[in-house]
């Protein structure tokens, strides 16, 4: 089944071209994978790195953001108030189509570069901000080094990603969330059941993983989630 179609920047200034780009046009993915689906409604969260992140995009119009959580009308709106276009794919969905939910099974070559090509088929420099949100936890070293590698390629010089990761380094599952925009410093978070996590992840293993950019930083917050902001 194919997993995206191609699409035009939903918001574009001007005259400038649209990079090109792909988003998921799949339904919402199926909960099947999860150990407890919850139905709770979502919560308001602060967040730290979220603030950073547009704190470092303050002033400027017209970027290009990659949203790897899938298209959200509530993301779709708040950063096209900002003046700026929005690309969207859904990875964790992708990940499932791909590979099944167990990581271990996210070591197959072809099957990594399609799913690259699903999700990461832009020009060289194509993003100003990148919000992977929790996605990158749930994948394998493979699959983690080869996304890293490409996310380098597509990401402009000084741009940012933004990515959680659990602090907790003693469990295999953990808790997976879906991640909509409020405003620039607070998040509004549903709690989608729990899922086996890649690998363990620590300030040194992501300082590693994120070597050839340009810092890595972290905030620590009180539900178990390091948030981190990398500059490219």
């Amino acid at each position: 089944m194919q997993l995206q179609e191609k699409f035009r920047s939903i918001f574009n200034r001007g005259n400038e071209a649209p990079v090109p780009a792909r988003v998921s046009t799949q339904p919402a993915p199926s909960l099947s994978f999860l150990k407890t689906a919850r139905k709770e409604p979502p919560a308001a969260r602060q967040s730290r790195g979220l603030e950073q992140f547009f704190f470092n995009l303050q002033g400027q119009v017209g970027l290009s953001i990659l949203d790897l959580a899938g298209a959200s009308q509530q993301n779709i709106d708040f950063l096209t108030s900002l003046g700026h276009k929005i690309y969207s794919a859904n990875v964790v969905h992708s990940m499932d189509e791909c590979f099944g939910s167990d990581p271990s099974g996210q070591t197959n070559p072809g099957r990594i570069e399609f799913f690259l090509r699903s999700n990461f088929d832009y020009p060289s420099q194509s993003f100003d901000g990148v919000l992977m949100w929790d996605s990158m936890q749930f994948m394998s070293q493979a699959l983690l080094n080869a996304t890293v590698e490409r996310l380098a390629d597509i990401m402009r010089p000084k741009s940012y990603l933004l990515a959680f990761f659990t602090v907790n380094d003693k469990v295999q599952e953990v808790s997976t969330y879906e991640f909509r925009i409020q405003d620039s410093k607070t998040l509004l978070v549903t709690d989608r059941g729990t899922r086996a996590t890649g690998h363990v992840f620590n300030n040194r293993s992501l300082e590693k993983l994120f070597g050839k950019f340009e810092s890595v930083k972290f905030f620590l917050t009180r539900d178990n989630l390091r948030e981190v902001i990398v500059r490219r």
